[in-house]
């Protein structure tokens, strides 16, 4: 008979093939408080993809909205406070959802014994305060930002200490926090350097990829694409 993590555990992956990302949270969550020992690999990522997906088109929402308010304003502004308005209520939603992530890994970094685990959560808080940084406004946002570039260095500096160059966890923290630099902090020098070194510092132990190897290849290119949408041209030299 199937533990109460185990049931839930394919609870989860059910509501995921459903594509109902709300179950999928609360079924996560239950897993939580049914462990007896830090999460897997397969629990971590279940857990981000469910929070990812339940997040993920109130974000899209806010950017479409954010489009539509600008016309509005274009043709006299008559409409905007409506679309601000229904903005509001969306920007509501994402401050629970990621407070509901700040509870949840809090919870899952002290419980965790491994580096990697460490190194996870503290990427997955850096992500959602960053979520909150693009729409919250003056304190609100400067908060936020403070918050995920802590949560993003805690994960870096263990990160460096801990998992190789091509460990696909450092690579997608890599990626994010160099994201966070370009277009939470506006500094593109930091953010260019961060992906750079990152690259490069995987490029070299490329031969010592294990069987992760698709996902760090994956996530290189993703590094690599921003760079060259970041770089201006006559800054490009010393990239192939």
């Amino acid at each position: 008979m199937p533990t109460e993590r185990e049931e839930n555990i394919y609870l989860s992956k059910l509501s995921e093939s459903a594509e109902r990302y709300d179950d999928m949270v609360v079924f996560m969550k239950k897993v939580k408080g049914a462990a007896d020992s830090e999460f897997t690999v397969e629990e971590r990522n279940l857990l981000s993809v469910a929070y990812k997906n339940t997040i993920g088109p109130k974000r899209t929402a806010l950017r479409i909205l954010s489009g539509i308010a600008d016309k509005e304003s274009s043709k006299g502004g008559e409409r905007v406070g409506t679309v601000q308005e229904y903005s509001s209520k969306i920007e509501e939603e994402i401050r629970v959802i990621a407070q509901d992530v700040m509870d949840v890994t809090n919870h899952l970094i002290e419980s965790s014994t491994s580096p990697e685990g460490k190194i996870f959560f503290h990427k997955m808080q850096g992500d959602y305060y960053r979520y909150l940084a693009e729409f919250e406004k003056d304190d609100a946002r400067k908060e936020a930002a403070e918050n995920s570039s802590k949560c993003y260095q805690a994960a870096y500096d263990l990160a460096s200490q801990e998992l190789s160059a091509t460990h696909p966890i450092r690579l997608g923290l890599v990626l994010n926090f160099s994201v966070f630099h370009y277009e939470i902090a506006e500094d593109r020098e930091a953010a260019c350097k961060l992906a750079r070194d990152g690259f490069d510092e995987a490029l070299a132990q490329l031969e010592d990829m294990g069987e992760d190897s698709k996902d760090s290849t994956l996530i290189m290119q993703l590094i690599r694409d921003n760079l060259t949408l970041w770089q201006p041209e006559n800054e490009d030299d010393d990239e192939e």
